[in-house]
């Protein structure tokens, strides 16, 4: 085998000079110390203290310096794992194939990696190239050689506030230019998600991938298919909480990338009305995510994959079966069909059943029934589910609105609005009822289960 030292005389004999480190202070690279995590300071110093290199690095860096708000901090030093966990009160070694440290302050996490080497032969792939373990510890230029793009290698020091910049990241990010180190189809075979990781790159930041990043997207996209199912839901998460979710799914399919990650949302964005929902699904998404509120990945993944649940719950009720159970086997089918590519964690796929399942109670406003419906834990998102099929005319607005409304209200509010519900006709409590009645005077020779569609009320 080839050792390090003679691979470097190579690289020297045909002029393949490792890149030159820059270090760029505070008045070029921009970084206000202040907007840094003082946690992922606190880690740095004290690394820095016992006499390692350690530095802010990646994702937080290249936003800290396009002015967004990073949303974690990550360190990377030359000090290992094991040297690192007793430094820290809270500190925790997770991770096999890339093992690394969590260091805890309270409801912060700050990732604490050990500088990686390049990929060698010696390393574990699998027979498509994918890296299978990844823990061979190398230096500082090496870990930023071994780092997926230009604007991903920049480390700040946050003690002399210099940007640490091996391979031009600093102008590639001022350029919005998303360009990978090394070979791009080398990488892509490292790890195939760098594919994904470069569209949801170029429409964060509102640039463009690199032509030769971008040129073996289409003929390699089938490698997803190798990159294990609860990584893809991971990165398919960050792809659609991004702020820029819908432009992230358009640029997907352009590049190719897009089938066999969200199979039946490649369906749904093609049917009628389909797309129309996603849109604004994505798009109240995209808000909540621009404003500094949290998304639920239940309630988001239950938004992109009702429309099919929807058409399946109307079908099986044509086919005689009760309301309620084909509901529930219309979820279980898009679940299933939606798993074998995409890992929906089980506490995920959970609360998405419980606001599909709550759909239909909000068709009958019934006293008793709605007091046992405010138990339910997730009562408040099904009713925020409500409102985005009212929004794309699949139910009522006015009732769509009094639900919105007993969300909000307190408990004497609620009391006061169920004693008025009470005191009115029992035909205008319930809309579902009444439209229900009025399709049975249309048709009287209709019957069956089929008359009652509890999807969207007259």
């Amino acid at each position: 085998m080839i050792t390090d030292t003679l691979k470097r005389f190579v690289g020297k004999l045909f002029g393949q000079q490792p890149p030159a480190m820059r270090r760029i202070g505070s008045s070029k690279h921009g970084i206000d110390r202040r907007n840094v995590s003082r946690h992922a300071i606190k880690v740095c110093e004290v690394l820095q203290h016992e006499g390692f290199q350690a530095y802010i690095v990646g994702g937080a860096v290249r936003d800290l310096i396009v002015g967004l708000e990073p949303k974690d901090f990550d360190v990377a030093t030359n000090a290992t794992p094991e040297q690192i966990r007793p430094l820290f009160r809270r500190a925790r070694i997770i991770g096999r194939r890339f093992q690394l440290v969590h260091v805890v302050f309270g409801q912060e996490i700050i990732e604490t990696s050990t500088f990686r080497a390049p990929a060698s032969e010696s390393q574990a792939t699998d027979d498509h190239g994918r890296i299978l373990r990844d823990n061979e510890f190398g230096t500082h230029a090496q870990d930023a050689a071994r780092r997926d793009f230009t604007i991903n290698a920049l480390y700040y020091n946050p003690t002399t506030q210099e940007v640490i910049d091996y391979h031009n990241g600093v102008e590639d990010l001022k350029a919005r230019s998303i360009k990978m180190i090394g070979d791009p189809r080398t990488r892509y075979r490292e790890d195939p998600v760098r594919m994904l990781r470069a569209v949801r790159f170029a429409v964060k930041l509102k640039g463009t991938i690199h032509p030769d990043t971008r040129a073996p997207l289409q003929s390699m996209a089938e490698l997803i298919e190798n990159v294990p199912a609860s990584r893809l839901f991971d990165e398919m998460l960050k792809l659609l909480t991004c702020g820029h979710a819908m432009d992230c799914l358009q640029q997907l399919r352009q590049d190719g990338l897009h089938q066999g990650i969200l199979p039946l949302l490649d369906v749904v964005l093609e049917q009628p009305g389909g797309e129309e929902f996603i849109e604004l699904a994505l798009e109240r998404t995209d808000h909540r995510i621009r404003s500094g509120k949290t998304v639920s990945p239940s309630f988001l993944f239950a938004a992109l994959l009702w429309h099919q649940v929807d058409l399946r719950w109307k079908k099986r009720i044509q086919a005689g079966t009760p309301s309620i159970q084909a509901l529930m086997d219309a979820a279980d089918s898009v679940l299933d069909e939606q798993t074998e590519k995409l890992a929906i964690q089980k506490r995920f796929s959970a609360d998405m059943r419980e606001i599909w399942f709550m759909q239909p109670r909000f068709e009958k406003r019934l006293p008793k029934s709605i007091w046992r419906m405010f138990e339910q834990p997730r009562f408040r998102a099904s009713v925020d589910f409500l409102q985005l099929r009212a929004a794309a005319h699949q139910f009522d607005s006015v009732l769509a609105q009094w639900w919105m409304d007993l969300a909000n209200a307190d408990d004497a509010g609620r009391a006061a609005m169920l004693e008025e519900l009470s005191r009115l006709p029992k035909e205008t409590s319930t809309t579902a009822a009444r439209s229900r009645s009025r399709r049975r005077r249309r048709s009287p020779t209709t019957g069956g289960e089929h008359t009652d569609n509890p999807v969207a009320p007259e």
